[in-house]
């Protein structure tokens, strides 16, 4: 295998950032460099990247992150996912003659997550006040910032759209009519505003200033705002109507985020921790347990015998996330026996010579409806005519360029965060007048048929795809993640096999040729599958694509340095800290010392 990277891999003992974008990141470096600590650092980033990367993700979205505290010695799981209204009844998306829940717009909004789940972490483990932390996001979104190509492709893309249904995105993201130019400064004052608003909270201590940023944000002057807006809008959709919001003051004023157990496997000398079934994070676990009856170290780690294995144990994985998984709160799921020898050693029996092109659920007694209903909805056509990728992740594979976001940060004290952010993007609902940012769209991951997992329901977290990892062996701890929707655990697969089994470095992992499988059932409107599809870098070379094929694979070969927006930290028993970012989009990087 060679040993070639594009980029060094970043070394030290102070401290490491990586994230999806290199101010971010220098943000998060700042403020290790005052003093600050690992969650710290992430919530300044994290604000920062709402910043910089407003087609991606925003205040109103969602934020799960796994985190490891060297202080309690523990290792857990923040749910910054809002639920769903408690009006978002499958009576009332019938009565709207919908059977799909629009990628865009007020029938796709849940209770926004992200900001909660970010003051969670720095009123707990955070040591910075909440002014010190904030400021570089006000500073960025007030003075400007050099606004990515890609953020103003798409801005400029929609401006039209903006003018004519969402004309209050249009006066923040189009001031004047005019998108921004690639790397002009780009400012949003009602954004610093909001913020400053909220970094001023009262409090006679940076717990109680936090608490009251909490509340100001749920029922203060932001959910003022936000219902203003909501209580006569008519919001325009993807489904091509007009509909009025279901969330309601109550459902933010209720809620808060939460601290969970992760869910973690073993695997080849590593415990591997991520969400629970509320997200795809098992889909990775579900995997490694597959693999682990192959003999992956005997094969080439980017040949057509590696790729094949793996894309087939994927396919596998992925089904049973569409059949079994959703909110745990709300039903059973089925992990134990996903996660057993026993059934992931027949799964693994599956896998032959050739690809398949069926969706192949596994049968869990007690559950083998979820399975049959999975297959039958993955071939159902539900007639929503052409539109635009609502997950903006892979559309510079598709329709529209974009990514979303994706953080690691390790302190020199060895706290350690892996967070994955998402939602509330420029493209997924009006600008609330005034604040500077709009409301989200995961609702569009739940399915309006009665009786399953991820069915809607009131006050039930949609089946996220948002998915960080940590993972630990012998004192070492890593942590590593992605954006991506379906993709981030596929990309994350291949780099931790990589890793794990190739000896290969924390860069070399992400810059080898990735690829991933669009066999399975999108989570994102319109819902689509494509079975035996899957995607490639051409790097792999034509021999190892010409295998492919011949194994059955459909094979869609991309454009070179395109699949994967990778990032990683690690933290050795020593206390020597390495980090590495892709170079894939030319914005993500590792910066530490």
């Amino acid at each position: 295998m060679s040993t070639f990277t594009t980029r060094p891999e970043i070394r030290g003992t102070f401290g490491v950032v990586t994230s999806t974008h290199w101010i971010a990141s220098a943000v998060g470096m700042s403020i290790l460099e005052k003093g600050g600590n690992a969650f710290d650092a992430a919530v300044a980033t994290a604000l920062t990247l709402q910043v910089v990367e407003p087609h991606l993700n925003g205040p109103a979205g969602d934020m799960p992150a796994i985190y490891h505290s060297a202080e309690t010695g523990r290792t857990e799981v923040i749910c910054g996912q809002g639920p769903a209204p408690q009006a978002a009844t499958l009576a009332h998306y019938a009565d709207a003659g919908l059977t799909l829940i629009p990628g865009s717009g007020a029938l796709a909004t849940v209770v926004p997550g992200a900001f909660d789940g970010w003051m969670l972490m720095l009123r707990d483990h955070g040591s910075l006040s909440l002014r010190e932390v904030m400021q570089p996001a006000i500073d960025y979104a007030r003075d400007g910032h050099p606004v990515l190509p890609r953020v103003a492709d798409t801005i400029a893309e929609l401006v039209p759209y903006f003018q004519e249904e969402w004309p209050s995105s249009a006066a923040v993201w189009a001031p004047g009519g005019v998108a921004p130019a690639p790397h002009a400064l780009f400012k949003n004052p009602d954004l610093a505003d909001t913020y400053d608003r909220l970094a001023d909270s009262p409090g006679d201590s940076r717990v109680a200033q936090i608490d009251a940023a909490r509340a100001a944000w749920r029922e203060g002057f932001v959910a003022e705002a936000i219902f203003d807006f909501l209580k006569d809008a008519q919001v325009h959709d993807v489904s091509g109507g007009r509909h009025s919001a279901v969330l309601a003051k109550s459902d933010m004023s209720q809620w808060r985020a939460t601290f969970e157990e992760p869910l973690s496997y073993d695997y080849a000398g590593w415990t591997v921790h991520k969400t629970q079934a509320w997200s795809q994070g098992p889909v990775l676990l579900q995997a490694l347990a597959i693999l682990k009856h192959f003999d992956l170290e005997a094969m080439d780690p980017c040949g057509a015998a590696f790729i094949h294995v793996v894309i087939e144990a994927m396919k596998l994985a992925y089904a049973d996330r569409e059949a079994y998984y959703g909110d745990p709160d709300f039903s059973e799921i089925p992990m134990e026996v996903l996660l057993s020898d026993r059934y992931n050693a027949a799964r693994a029996k599956l896998i032959g010579d050739q690809a398949s092109h069926a969706q192949r659920p596994g049968r869990v007694p007690g559950f083998e409806h979820l399975a049959d209903a999975y297959i039958q909805r993955a071939a159902r056509d539900f007639e929503v005519g052409p539109v635009a990728a609502q997950e903006p992740t892979m559309s510079h594979l598709t329709e529209r360029r974009g990514d979303t976001v994706h953080l690691d940060v390790i302190d020199r004290w060895g706290n350690m965060v892996a967070a994955t952010p998402s939602g509330g993007w420029l493209q997924s609902n009006p600008v609330i007048p005034g604040l500077g940012f709009p409301l989200n769209s995961r609702a569009q991951m739940f399915w309006l048929e009665p009786g399953l997992p991820s069915s809607l329901a009131p006050g039930r977290r949609p089946r996220t795809t948002l998915t960080p990892s940590l993972a630990e062996k012998d004192g070492t701890r890593l942590v590593f993640g992605t954006p991506g929707g379906d993709q981030q655990d596929q990309w994350q697969l291949i780099w931790f096999l990589r890793f794990v089994h190739f000896g290969m470095g924390l860069q070399e992992c992400m810059d080898a040729p990735l690829f991933h499988s669009m066999h399975f059932q999108s989570s994102f409107f319109p819902r689509d599958a494509h079975p035996g599809e899957m995607m490639i870098e051409p790097d792999v070379g034509a021999e190892v694509i010409a295998a492919l094929t011949a194994k059955g694979h459909k094979v869609t070969v991309a454009e070179p340095w395109t699949i994967g927006r990778l990032t990683a930290a690690m933290r050795e028993p020593d206390g020597t800290l390495r980090a590495a970012a892709t170079p894939r989009l030319m914005q993500a990087y590792a910066v530490g010392r």
